[in-house]
């Protein structure tokens, strides 16, 4: 009869051959795997359930003539239609993570439940993409989307399918309205080597911010391009230490573009309250294949560098889009795009047009250091110029406008303000209250109107288990 420590025993490379080191390498390999299952509790013992319950209001003042063209404003005659977005909604998401089963390959499956109710709005105020419309352009009363995926970890590494909240510079959902937006397709989350993430994807629909439509086509921030039926992207980010870390990343819109990220940041600690950080992001962008979105050449970069002293942190920017087409980045069904990777991204404008510069200036204020946690504030300004596209190719870009050829007099700027306090203990720990106020004006012939806009957000947590 076998006991246990023979059942557990493993084997060895028991002869110094030319494949014995191979063999010792696929033996760490294995029993880091086994000891990673032997650590798993269970699919049911390891699971979490957690729930967000998210309020929002929205109000988007258009300002020097702009009009509110979305919603039933559509229906309307140019004259007639609002100059302003406003909508207010209550959200709620329940997220179930399940533990992994023991064995080798470990199986477990992780859901979600969203519901969004409108609690203001109408027809001729919507646009704000917290909540979908029907056919006349009036805002649903509520709305809700369900999914999930199944998952299979071996050693530390997670394969999974289904529909997913993924998070990557190249490809990442949008937590910015009431719901997150979501994606359906294959994602690989590898983490075998200490300090080294590694991510692998491949996704073939979206669903947005504001819709429960499982089959939403993958878009762009501009939607003007064709839809692509597919992205495939693959990367990662290397930690050297606490203050360094690298980040490398592909991704392919098929038959579009192939885009390719970098990153790298670094903190230099000046003493035990300063430092210097560093913040450096590229992208560089260009069609492939059947190019169907047209001649895309783009690259884009950033430099945003912080002084930390205290509870204070002061910012500085600069971001160069190089090329005659817009740095444009992946969308979730045409209404929203993913989070952007860029230094002198502004809580509304990208600050990405052809050939654009841009400068920015924050300030972020930390109370904890005065005896007041969970209270901040921020102020930032980013001013752009010199955007031109008068040598851009691209049908589909160009069809959005021209800019006037002396670029000098191309301008924008976007102001932002913003003031939050989390509750630190008691019954309301982890409430959240963000008050979000933005400005924005420019020179005829960008994308964005000129505008003042309000944002309120409460948020509460709730780990049930």
């Amino acid at each position: 009869m076998r006991n246990n420590h023979q059942r557990h025993a493993a084997p060895t490379c028991a002869r110094r051959t030319l494949g014995s080191f191979a063999c010792t390498l696929g033996l760490a390999f294995a029993s880091s795997a086994y000891a990673a299952q032997e650590d798993a509790k269970g699919f049911i013992e390891d699971s979490h359930l957690n729930l967000l319950n998210r309020n929002f209001y929205f109000y988007r003042d258009l300002r020097n003539g702009a009009r509110n063209n979305l919603g039933a404003n559509g229906h309307k005659p140019v004259s007639a239609r609002n100059g302003y977005r406003e909508e207010w909604a209550q959200g709620l998401m329940a997220f179930y993570t399940s533990g992994y089963t023991q064995g080798t390959v470990g199986v477990g499956v992780d859901a979600f439940g969203m519901l969004g109710v409108r609690l203001d709005g109408g027809g001729g105020s919507t646009g704000t993409s917290l909540l979908p419309w029907d056919g006349d352009g009036h805002p649903e009363r509520e709305y809700s989307k369900f999914g999930g995926a199944v998952k299979l970890r071996f050693s530390n590494t997670v394969l999974k399918y289904g529909q997913q909240v993924p998070s990557v510079p190249v490809f990442a959902s949008n937590q910015v309205r009431l719901l997150p937006s979501t994606a359906t397709g294959f994602s690989l989350v590898s983490d075998e080597i200490d300090g080294l993430n590694l991510q692998a994807g491949h996704f073939t629909s979206v669903t947005s911010t504001d819709s429960t439509n499982r089959d939403g086509e993958i878009t762009t921030d501009y939607t003007v391009l064709p839809a692509a039926r597919a992205i495939d992207y693959a990367g990662g980010t290397y930690r050297v230490d606490e203050r360094l870390s690298f980040t490398v990343y592909a991704d392919q819109l098929k038959d579009i573009w192939r885009q390719y990220y970098g990153n790298a940041t670094y903190v230099l600690p000046l003493d035990a309250h300063q430092s210097l950080q560093f913040n450096f992001n590229l992208f560089d962008t260009h069609d492939y294949g059947a190019s169907k979105g047209g001649p895309i050449d783009n690259t884009a970069w950033s430099l945003l560098s912080g002084y930390a002293f205290g509870g204070h942190k002061v910012s500085v920017g600069y971001q160069m889009i190089d090329g005659d087409e817009p740095f444009d980045w992946v969308a979730f069904e045409g209404t929203q795009s993913g989070a952007l990777y860029l230094g002198n991204a502004g809580a509304v404008v990208p600050f990405s047009e052809p050939n654009e510069r841009s400068w920015q200036l924050r300030y972020d204020l930390n109370m904890a250091a005065y005896g007041v946690p969970g209270l901040s504030f921020m102020a930032r300004y980013i001013r752009g110029d010199g955007m031109d596209n008068s040598n851009s190719r691209n049908p589909y870009y160009t069809r959005i406008g021209q800019y006037d050829e002396d670029a000098d007099s191309n301008k924008e700027w976007e102001r932002n303000l913003e003031v939050g306090y989390v509750v630190q203990s008691g019954q309301a720990k982890d409430l959240s209250l963000r008050i979000r106020q933005s400005t924005h004006r420019s020179s005829s012939g960008t994308r964005w109107p000129d505008h003042d806009e309000v944002r309120v957000i409460i948020e509460y947590p709730l780990n049930v288990f």
